[in-house]
């Protein structure tokens, strides 16, 4: 047999994927599937949006576009982060990127080798863990506790710097937790990476916009004394539904800039045109659609953080971000990825376990309320079902 480079074994993958590859297998054996594991916004996206695709390919863009992104597409990224964070960047340290994934890919791809570590959040997104594998570097696993409100400690994720650190991940609103990181607790990260001027930051903020009960977004965008090593992951998927239109955008500091945009020679070419046109006029069209899909996800929120508090065996903190809500369910006895499975095989509910999204995740499960109310409540009879036996 022939052999691929060592790297590729030690390679993980999105568990939430092979969620829905076994939830649509069931579902197309005839069995009825309610799924709250993947994390896409079961609202279409806008109609406006759409049209402005349309209308791109219409008019004849269907040609390649700069590495970077269309000039007009990252001057409308500039002009949103103007708005949600009150922060001037130039278009020029903007990169339109094919999803959320490849900003990761690259920034991990900079800086993770033999011999170096990357700090990550525990439990968190499984890409961060599993490209950190892939280049040979060795992750360091940030805890994110419930009992700190699933926020990172400054103190904690200061304290596993070491010399040998060159990237630091952080995410806030946070998958899979809900978690939100108060402003006091960042302000106290950035003061304390001055003395570790040798580790670049990528801020994960693809959910920026996605808080609850008055909760408010810091972006480190709003941190002059790091933006020289600061990378931020943004993208279009959850704000405007537009999951499979594979649109995301980057900040980058100047000294790296050059360096994505070759990767993105050497990767990716490029993103579709018609896409960025859908994406500028996400940006600078009509935000009702946006305020509706919010209000929905609050209403949900609220259906489910209820609801599985009434389970047995199982409490949930009440999420401040995102999506997601990420009940404790240790008193139910179950190992928390054989209760996914069970949830999904004998009651037809697809969820997430928490060990999917890290050592820390166990006692856990993950939840996307990304789904309508009447599925949600029925999912919830489900599971009360189950747990009840």
């Amino acid at each position: 047999m022939i052999a691929t480079v060592a790297a590729f074994d030690r390679m993980g993958e999105e568990n939430a994927f092979a969620v829905l590859a076994r939830a649509t297998a069931l579902a197309n054996q005839g069995r009825d599937i309610i799924n709250l594991g993947i994390g896409q916004p079961d609202f279409k996206t806008p109609e406006h949006i759409v049209e402005a695709a349309i209308k791109a390919l219409k008019d004849g863009h269907h040609g390649y576009t700069p590495a970077t992104g269309l000039l007009a597409t990252r001057e409308a990224v500039a002009r949103r982060t103007l708005t949600t964070t009150g922060i001037e960047v130039s278009p020029e340290n903007v990169m339109i990127m094919p999803g959320g994934k490849p900003t990761m890919y690259a920034a991990i791809v900079m800086f993770g080798e033999p011999g170096s570590e990357i700090l990550y959040p525990d439990p968190g997104f499984p890409i961060y863990r599993s490209m950190i594998e892939f280049t040979g570097a060795t992750p360091v696993p940030v805890p994110i506790r419930e009992e700190t409100g699933f926020a990172f400690s400054a103190e904690e994720t200061l304290s596993l710097i070491t010399p040998k650190t060159r990237l630091l991940i952080l995410n806030s609103p946070a998958n899979p937790t809900g978690g939100i990181t108060p402003r006091a607790e960042i302000e106290k990260l950035v003061k304390g990476l001055a003395d570790h001027p040798h580790v670049a930051i990528i801020s994960d903020e693809i959910y920026d916009v996605m808080t609850y009960d008055g909760e408010t977004h810091t972006s480190l965008l709003e941190f002059p004394e790091i933006r020289d090593r600061l990378i931020v992951l943004n993208g279009w998927s959850k704000t405007w539904a537009m999951t499979g239109w594979r649109m995301g955008w980057s900040i980058w500091p100047n000294g790296l800039y050059d360096k994505v945009r070759k990767l993105a020679v050497n990767c990716w070419s490029c993103v579709n045109a018609p896409s960025q046109f859908a994406g500028i006029a996400a940006i600078d069209g009509p935000q009702d659609d946006v305020d509706r899909m919010m209000t929905a996800f609050d209403q949900r929120r609220k259906l489910v953080v209820d609801g599985l508090r009434a389970l047995p065996g199982v409490d949930c903190a009440t999420p401040k971000g995102a999506f997601y809500a990420f009940p404790n369910v240790k008193e139910t006895g179950w190992p928390a990825k054989k209760l996914a499975a069970a949830l999904l095989d004998e009651a037809g509910v697809a969820l997430i376990g928490g060990p999917d999204f890290g050592i820390l995740g166990e006692g856990y499960i993950r939840l996307s309320y990304a789904n309508s109310a009447e599925n949600i409540e029925r999912a919830l009879e489900r599971m009360r079902d189950f747990l009840s036996r």
